[in-house]
């Protein structure tokens, strides 16, 4: 019997979904009934890329994505029902372009150089009106509304059930909590292996919205959802381990020099440095909207901070940097978004990171200013990209990033993002008539 097959019969289950996740970070799946489940984890379930955000043709054979019935989980809001993520193939060969192949490379990559990535994520959302124009409590109107108790509580039905199901799941969550904009909110469960970390945030982004729905309201994790307002970050938290995930090979025991004095060991700071080096790159995939540059080139909001860097810098235990090191053997990237795929998000820090340590790079400069109030005074840190196109130009021109994720993803994700941007700049919008008009 089939592992999946056999999950059913112990578990009840009917359905299992098959899902892989698109270059743009859209879940794709296919429902298949557990009767037909054991042909399926053996061949996978087929589907036409093309119809999806993936960079095929029609004239392209099917491709399949076979279930990784490791990772598979029962939902626990329809128990009849399980997600199982899976691995694109083409006529027996992985996907190239496929966002949780790119990962699973990396994580093999890493392997051989004898280090294992863990991480963890704080995924940040709005709760709306089923119209997505707006906050979904009215009273939620504070101008520092973050950990705000009424709030959380007015929404202590949905937040509860969430949090109860990842500690049904045995996620390890740890705090929940109203963010900093009216209407958002952020849960946090317990850093794990770079690939269970990306197939766990695949599904929280759909358990919370499907949650959400079950409410009556919307949950987005677009990144500027409300003008005026926080966005929504997705802040990773980065450590590197030996193979047995005993030993942190980031942790510094010597605290000599600017990275040891902060907790980081010689190779953490190769790997901070790879980072630092790929960063107007990186954004291309932590940042992959028109809108992600709406909150890291954002204003100061009512809350008085945009809690998201505009600038390459790195710190200490102050977040008004893009890279913060809180603590001994590990660190911070506050530039991904909600918007960030999965998947993409865990790759492309394994491989900048993998970067900095072969090419010794060095993170430059520590800065312990508030960059906030004092940012205008660093000359030589660069400046994140501005726009889309910019993030899409450099990481065309980082050929070493390029390389490290993949040639034929590269080429993929960077055609369709283009095609994006230009079709974002061939739509007329509202400000342009009111502003241009009679001009």
């Amino acid at each position: 019997m089939s592992v999946l097959a056999d999950f059913a019969a112990k578990t009840g289950v009917k359905y299992f979904m098959i899902s892989y996740t698109d270059l743009f970070g859209g879940q794709r799946a296919k429902l298949v009934p557990a009767q037909a489940i054991v042909d399926m984890e053996e061949d996978g379930a087929g589907f036409a890329g093309f119809a999806t955000w993936l960079d095929l043709t029609p004239a392209h054979p099917d491709m399949l994505a076979v279930p990784d019935a490791s990772a598979v989980i029962q939902l626990p809001w329809k128990p009849d029902v399980a997600w199982v993520p899976a691995d694109c193939v083409m006529e027996g060969v992985p996907v190239e372009q496929a966002p949780r192949n790119v990962l699973k490379k990396l994580v093999a990559e890493a392997a051989e150089a004898g280090l294992r990535v863990k991480t963890g994520i704080e995924a940040e959302f709005f709760l709306l009106t089923p119209e997505g124009d707006q906050i979904s409590d009215p009273f939620d109107t504070a101008a520092k509304p973050c950990y705000d108790q009424q709030a959380v509580m007015r929404r202590y039905d949905v937040i509860a059930e969430i949090c109860d199901y990842m500690l049904e799941m045995g996620w390890g969550p740890y705090q929940n909590d109203h963010e900093d904009a009216n209407g958002q909110f952020e849960m946090n469960w317990d850093f794990d292996d770079a690939l269970v970390t990306a197939d766990r945030h695949s599904f929280f982004k759909f358990m919370v919205k499907s949650v959400a729905e079950k409410h009556g309201l919307r949950a987005t994790f677009m990144p500027k959802p409300i003008e005026g307002l926080t966005g929504n970050g997705c802040h990773a938290h980065i450590s590197v381990w030996d193979l047995d995930g005993k030993t942190n090979a980031f942790a510094s025991k010597d605290g000599k020099g600017q990275v040891g004095e902060v907790g980081l060991s010689e190779q953490g700071g190769y790997f901070l440095g790879g980072i630092m080096k790929h960063a107007e790159a990186l954004a291309a995939i932590t940042n992959p909207t028109v809108n992600s540059y709406k909150r890291i080139s954002a204003p100061r909001t009512i809350s008085g901070a945009t809690w998201a860097p505009n600038s390459v810098t790195w710190t200490g235990n102050n977040r008004t940097h893009m890279v913060r090191v809180p603590g001994p053997g590990r660190f911070e990237l506050r530039l991904p978004d909600g918007a960030v795929n999965p998947y993409l998000l865990q790759a492309v820090i394994i491989a900048a990171g993998l970067s900095g340590i072969n090419s010794k790079a060095d993170p430059g400069k520590r800065y312990d200013i508030d960059m906030y109030a004092e940012g205008h005074l660093v000359k030589d840190a660069p400046r994140l990209p501005l726009n889309l196109l910019d993030a899409i130009r450099a990481y065309d021109e980082d050929e070493g990033l390029k390389a490290m994720m993949g040639t034929g993803f590269s080429t993929s994700y960077s055609k369709m993002k283009m095609q994006e941007w230009n079709s974002f700049v061939s739509h007329f919008s509202r400000w342009e008539r009111e502003n241009t008009l009679d001009i």
